[in-house]
């Protein structure tokens, strides 16, 4: 039986369904519109679900509901974010936001984890709205509407909240399990990649927004400019592994002092997993999910991954490298639905010490291993930048077959990402929207340049 094909205007009509409206203007999308399921939060906007529709009303020309989005949620930076008897900093965006309707007129509601399931922040957040005011400008050429006082206010917030002295040695930002996409427990806590690629974009986004004609703004613009280019050493530096790599690391010296040691992070040999030993191909990379004193994560993590190479955080040998794996390792990473958000999945033992036995990531469901098709965007933004577009051709036509008779569901389960997700929602907003931004860039690839950096030779390197 032949499968149903996808027509882009059926699909951009459930994207528009998806607009809910405040005081009678559009302030967002929702999560999801499941006809069978309770809504529970998928009734609310997460900022990093809103990125892919955001970018297709920006590419489109409809800035407003960007716009009002953006004001909604900096009014809410301030907002109580309160959880028993302690309130975090000021600088704090909300994972999400819904409209509440009483009698006395609309309310926005929003939540910062304090209502979230295991309270945790959305540290990404933060860096997900500088990355949509960054495209909104580009795109309105409203350079006036970021340099309104309270928008100027508000990315120094962000900033102070990750700019601050902490008891680190790393330019990396230090943050707890499930601050980001992979929003439960994982194994993720230290300096995941996904928020040091964000951090890093973020940072170059408030660096185009901020004003200079001010000592305040000077003084943010320096603390940026020595940040960016201590964090971009580290990480093409410290995370990156290829085949190469992986040997010097299997050759390691452990318990070494003193500047001159080459095993900085006394990383032990014993630790390299098997698996990753015969995964590795001989030509091409990837940038490590997390690195610590004594510990690399060498799980491939693919949002950080591309996100890394739209920003221009890893270089241009290593993004060429990221995508000679992705097209190497693809039955494993895009398989029957682009994208695994992570590979290998956590099994066994492991799997019941890393994440607490979590029912909802079980191996190869999930954040644990599971395929995610709002990956999509990413996917073909990256190859395009890469000059690969065959790649994220291909990528469209495996989710084209399928999600339209699938009915849009979150995500997929399996090795192969054949099943749909054991819990998944199905007509999923950012499954929408991320294949329909990815086809978007294909039809028009000059709209790459709302979310892509390029090599920035003013960002200055490590002098070591």
């Amino acid at each position: 039986m032949k499968r149903k094909e996808i027509n882009p205007a059926d699909a951009h009509a459930l994207l528009e369904n998806s607009i809910f409206y405040y005081q009678g203007e559009p302030a967002g999308t929702v999560a999801a519109h499941d006809p069978e399921l309770d809504a529970l939060n998928y009734d609310q906007c997460f900022i990093r679900d809103f990125v892919s529709g955001a970018l297709i009303f920006l590419i489109e020309g409809k800035t407003d509901i960007v716009k009002n989005f953006l004001i909604h949620t900096l009014a809410l930076q301030k907002h109580d974010k309160r959880m028993d008897c302690f309130e975090p900093g000021a600088g704090l965006m909300p994972a999400s936001y819904k409209v509440v309707h009483e009698e006395g007129g609309d309310e926005l509601l929003g939540d910062f984890g304090n209502h979230a399931i295991g309270r945790v922040p959305p540290v990404d957040s933060g860096f997900w709205w500088l990355f949509l005011l960054r495209a909104y400008v580009k795109k309105s050429g409203d350079m006036s509407f970021a340099h309104q006082p309270e928008f100027q206010e508000g990315i120094k917030l962000i900033l102070e909240l990750c700019l601050l002295s902490r008891f680190e040695m790393f330019p990396t930002l230090l943050v707890p399990d499930g601050s980001f996409m992979i929003d439960r427990r994982m194994g993720v806590y230290g300096h995941p990649l996904e928020i040091q690629a964000l951090f890093y974009i973020a940072m170059r986004s408030a660096r185009e927004l901020l004003r200079s004609d001010n000592e305040d703004g000077r003084s943010y613009l320096q603390a940026i400019k020595s940040r960016l280019g201590s964090l971009r050493f580290h990480i093409r530096e410290y995370y990156w592994l290829d085949f190469k790599r992986l040997n010097e690391i299997h050759r390691f010296e452990s318990e070494q002092f003193g500047k001159n040691a080459v095993n900085k992070f006394n990383i032990y040999p014993g630790s390299i997993p098997h698996w990753v030993t015969l995964w590795m191909p001989d030509r091409g990379g990837y940038l490590a999910g997390n690195l610590g004193p004594g510990q690399i994560d060498f799980r491939f993590f693919s949002e950080g991954n591309l996100m890394a190479i739209l920003g221009s955080l890893s270089s241009e040998e290593e993004s060429q490298g990221i995508i000679q794996l992705i097209e190497k390792r693809w039955d494993d990473l895009v398989g029957r639905m682009p994208l695994k958000i992570a590979f290998p999945a956590v099994e066994n033992l492991e799997w019941e010490i890393v994440t607490g036995s979590d029912p909802k990531n079980p191996p190869w469901s999930y954040h644990n291993g599971g395929n995610w098709p709002v990956l999509i965007w990413p996917l073909v933004a990256a190859c395009q930048k890469m000059g690969r577009p065959d790649l994220g051709e291909k990528a469209l036509k495996i989710a084209g077959d399928r999600l339209i008779e699938d009915e849009w569901p979150e995500y997929y389960d399996g090795k192969n990402g054949r099943l749909i997700g054991k819990e998944a929602r199905r007509y999923q907003t950012w499954t929408i929207s991320g294949y329909l931004l990815g086809k978007m860039l294909q039809e028009n690839p000059e709209s790459l340049s709302l979310m892509s950096f390029d090599e920035d030779p003013e960002i200055q390197g490590c002098p070591v």
